[in-house]
């Protein structure tokens, strides 16, 4: 089977398992999403989605978290780990949001990426799921999966971005990333999937025998 083939054949499996992609994160506004993917990194967004509530419920705007003491956030956010690095970040982006961008989060991924604790993923999230701009959020989950499925061979995912982009239509990404992410957690995670068990690892590779290992640089 060839790439291109591969490619066609999981956009439509996975459209025909999850038509619906509801976005993982609660949230109720884009300032909301941005901080809930910022404590996201290393830690399930089940357990964002537990720990939200509580900070939204005294600051959901950057005007509100702003004036909120660094040692408050920590103490709430704490559950999700790296805590010290994430209550500063969101204190420091919700300041510059104020300041700079009159409590709006920019639609701009270049003025997005350069907010604190705000990475190229982030970043990425947001404009996608905030916005609707077509984006293709690449996290080592998908970057494992991609190469599982010989849509990359990148070792980084910046490549497997690269990689992804040119395979699939630009009006798909931002609903085949989240499938992609929900396919990964039910049927081709890490441990329930070497590359030889799942539908997708077996339609694509009906002949391979030995685990896939992820490349890494």
């Amino acid at each position: 089977m060839l790439k291109s083939d591969r490619a066609k054949f999981i956009m439509e499996f996975l459209e025909q398992t999850y038509p619906s992609t509801p976005v993982p994160l609660n949230n109720k506004n884009v300032f909301e999403l941005l901080v809930a993917v910022l404590l996201s990194a290393q830690c399930t967004d089940e357990r964002v989605n537990k720990v939200t509530p509580s900070l939204f419920k005294i600051a959901d705007n950057p005007f509100d978290m702003e004036k909120i003491p660094v040692e408050k956030i920590y103490e709430i956010i704490r559950p999700c780990g790296l805590a010290p690095q994430k209550s500063k970040a969101i204190s420091n982006l919700s300041k510059i949001l104020v300041n700079k961008f009159d409590g709006m989060v920019p639609k701009d991924i270049n003025e997005l990426e350069k907010l604190p604790g705000v990475g190229h993923k982030t970043a990425s999230v947001v404009v996608s799921q905030g916005f609707g701009i077509p984006a293709f959020p690449v996290d080592t989950h998908i970057h494992r999966l991609a190469q599982r499925w010989g849509l990359t061979n990148g070792k980084n995912v910046k490549t497997t971005e690269n990689d992804l982009k040119r395979l699939f239509p630009k009006e798909k990404w931002n609903k085949l990333h989240l499938q992609i992410i929900f396919y990964g957690r039910e049927f081709c995670s890490a441990w329930a999937c070497d590359g030889t068990v799942c539908k997708i690892c077996t339609t694509c590779y009906p002949k391979r025998k030995k685990a896939v290992k992820t490349k890494k640089s």
